[in-house]
């Protein structure tokens, strides 16, 4: 007997980050969730599987009409014709209160209560599933702990959209402990809400499947559910399938072995190439970041703009449509250690030291942020929002930029410093 533990969907949910790219294919990408939705469907027919499990963010919250509803209807209707039956826990993105239309699901489907744990038992397979669901978008209770005790004579499994712990990026919702877990004698507690896949525990089985299709650049590498296999009441295997139509990736490049731009380039072509052949097929959308101290930056930043367009047109002449750079960021030193050019006695020294002196000084980087705030009321709305948007209330963008800052005076004191 096999089943499919997936969640956070997010179905006709918009994809972030390519629709400033000119020449991404926009319309294609925004049906990403849709197809990767069908990839699953597929799966779970082409495996025989007995139940598929979808816990929590089926999806993004409201639909905008019914398209979407009638969609996911005609979908699990292929699943009944498979004789697959569907169980279902809301997480906070689809929580009861945020969903405002509704459809009537085929009787395969089962949507479990947002009110208290509900458990369903599959006498010919000797399962025991239970699991409850989020009646509005923030749930601060340990709700784990109101699941009955599993049976001992049945294969047990919860269903829970939960951060666990705590997990960076993610909201504290349903938190809980892998311990209170553990002490419900289930054998398989299958998670939603963090996007990346994670096997907590093995004993038993404590898996966050991650997200079925990457959306945006923090989301990166193959994406998918889990298949999980059983043999005579035991769980023999867990693995994990991909279902991902597209892919996000980042690739941060060290090019201090660079001594020209030219060898750079060659360089970035060798990862873009191996960008796509990981990505077997799928189109990348791919996040391009060159670091190291080089021979090459002083020229790499002086044509920085040519550069960027060369490795976009890079990018195009390799994949066709089939890999945008998202971004390109260029963090590139000079060939000059920042310890050697703190010791100098000279300009260049006297610039390094001011400029360290700030980083290590938070006051003064408060009095910036402050001074640097008021520009956020003259400058487009497009820079304050997105993956990088300009915000001097954030430390780590104060210091990022305070970095960008030091990287352009040191490039123009040791350009001028060549040429005298």
């Amino acid at each position: 007997m096999k089943f499919i533990h997936a969640a956070d969907i997010h179905l006709d949910s918009a994809l972030h980050g390519l629709e400033r790219y000119e020449g991404a294919p926009v319309e294609e990408i925004r049906s990403a969730t849709r197809r990767a939705f069908d990839n699953l469907i597929e799966l779970a027919i082409d495996e025989q599987v007995a139940f598929v499990l979808l816990v929590g963010d089926l999806y993004d919250g409201d639909w905008k009409d019914y398209n979407t509803g009638l969609y996911f209807v005609e979908r699990m209707g292929k699943l009944r014709d498979a004789t697959i039956r569907v169980f279902i826990v809301a997480g906070n993105h689809d929580a009861a209160s945020q969903l405002t239309k509704h459809l009537r699901l085929p009787d395969n489907v089962t949507l479990f209560s947002t009110k208290k744990p509900e458990r369903v038992i599959l006498e010919d397979l000797g399962v025991n599933i239970c699991g409850q669901g989020f009646a509005t978008r923030a749930v601060t209770d340990d709700i784990s702990q109101d699941y009955p005790q599993g049976d001992p004579q049945l294969l047990n499994i919860g269903l829970l959209h939960t951060c666990l712990d705590g997990k960076p990026g993610h909201e504290p919702y349903a938190p809980c402990t892998v311990d209170g877990l553990r002490s419900k004698g289930y054998q398989y507690w299958a998670l939603g809400h963090v996007h990346k896949r994670e096997e907590i525990s093995q004993d038993p089985w404590i898996v966050f499947p991650g997200n079925i299709q990457g959306r945006h650049i923090r989301e990166i590498g193959p994406k998918g559910c889990t298949l999980v296999t059983v043999d005579g009441g035991e769980i023999i295997e867990v693995a994990h399938r991909d279902l991902d139509v597209m892919r996000w990736s980042i690739c941060e490049m060290d090019v201090s072995a660079a001594e020209t731009v030219d060898d750079i380039y060659e360089q970035v072509r060798e990862e873009l190439q191996s960008s796509l052949d990981a990505a077997e097929g799928r189109p990348v959308a791919l996040r391009l970041v060159l670091y190291g101290a080089c021979s090459a930056h002083q020229k790499l930043h002086a044509d920085r703009e040519l550069w960027i367009q060369e490795y976009r047109a890079l990018a195009t002449g390799l994949g066709g449509a089939g890999i945008w750079l998202e971004k390109i960021s260029i963090k590139t030193k000079p060939g000059i250690s920042r310890d050697e050019g703190l010791d100098r006695d000279d300009a260049l020294s006297g610039l390094l030291r001011a400029i360290h002196d700030m980083e290590l000084d938070s006051s003064v980087l408060d009095d910036l942020a402050e001074e640097i705030s008021a520009l956020r009321q003259k400058l487009p709305a497009e820079l304050l929002t997105g993956d990088d948007p300009f915000d001097p209330t954030n430390p780590e963008f104060i210091k990022e930029t305070l970095e960008d800052i030091k990287e352009l005076l040191v490039n123009r004191l040791l350009s001028t410093e060549n040429r005298a």
